[in-house]
């Protein structure tokens, strides 16, 4: 038993005496650690220690700063000198301050140094032409509507009569080719007899004769089916007497460029179809004379 308790005195736990002040290294001493770092043991106290450590075993334990040689870097001994600037980053003004980032290619430096000259202007011709394509793309236009939207953004006669003449050498423009389109979609989609459609075609610049030849398309009998058709569809939620429903669609059709006789007839055959008040009305309706007498009056 004691020899046991020998044995831990001499070589066991009480071999090692416990570390006092005395023991720590001075504050002073270079290459030293400071006692916080000696109680704390671990952390960036530590980590602080041992990078001093480093750098005094990298330098001696002289007080003096370390050679400019060495801390320079390779410009300091003759080497590859200051690294030129990033293209991408500031460039420094004369007077100090950043300037603007530029990067090779781009349009205010091509690499260079010098800045790119602007583009040419168009010419006249070019925005001529850039106007038309741009009314072209939203639906087919005449000759005349073209030459007014140019004349509105104050193109020279001479480029506009230069510019459209190709468009009509190439077929970009018909004025034939408009009208027949003219004439099928609005009669069709919209009613429209062959006065509007003449009127409709004049105010768009075609020519007379042309207006003409795409309003053979449109005879009489299509005429007085195209004036029931419309008349049956408002008589559906047509509201009031029979006199004043047959003046309200009257009106209407004439209003489409329908001649009094065929709107007259067209309404009358529709109310005569209606009901019995309806035709009882229609029946004292004489046709021929209110035509007339609308004819008298327009005149």
């Amino acid at each position: 038993m004691a020899g046991r308790r020998g044995a831990r005195s001499g070589r066991g736990w009480d071999a090692i005496p416990p570390r006092t002040g005395a023991d720590e290294p001075d504050a002073d001493t270079p290459g030293a650690r400071s006692p916080r770092a000696y109680r704390r043991g671990t952390g960036h106290a530590r980590r602080r220690a041992d990078a001093d450590d480093g750098l005094w075993q990298t330098f001696g334990s002289s007080s003096e700063a370390p050679e400019e040689s060495v801390l320079a870097g390779p410009e300091a001994d003759g080497g590859i000198g200051p690294a030129s600037p990033d293209p991408g980053s500031p460039q420094e003004r004369p007077d100090g301050r950043p300037g603007r980032r530029r990067f090779p290619g781009s349009d205010a430096d091509d690499g260079s140094g010098t800045r790119r000259p602007p583009p040419p202007q168009q010419s006249e011709s070019e925005r001529a032409r850039e106007i038309c394509l741009r009314q072209l793309a939203v639906r087919p236009r005449t000759r005349a509507e073209l030459a007014k939207a140019l004349a509105r953004k104050e193109i020279s006669e001479e480029v506009i009569a230069e510019v459209l003449d190709r468009y009509d050498e190439v077929g970009i423009i018909d004025d034939a080719a408009f009208a027949r389109a003219w004439v099928s979609s609005r009669h069709q989609g919209r009613g429209l007899a062959r006065r509007a459609l003449a009127n409709e075609l004049r105010q768009r610049g075609i020519d007379a004769e042309v207006a003409s030849e795409a309003l053979e398309a449109v005879d009489d009998e299509s005429e007085a089916e195209a004036a029931r058709a419309l008349v049956d569809r408002k008589l559906r939620t047509a509201r009031g007497t029979p006199e004043a429903v047959f003046r309200r669609l009257v009106a209407m059709l004439a209003r489409k460029g329908y001649p009094a006789g065929v709107a007259i007839r067209a309404v009358k055959d529709a109310l005569a179809a209606r009901d019995a008040e309806a035709a009882e009305f229609a029946d004292a309706v004489d046709a021929d004379a209110l035509a007339d007498q609308a004819d008298d009056t327009l005149t």
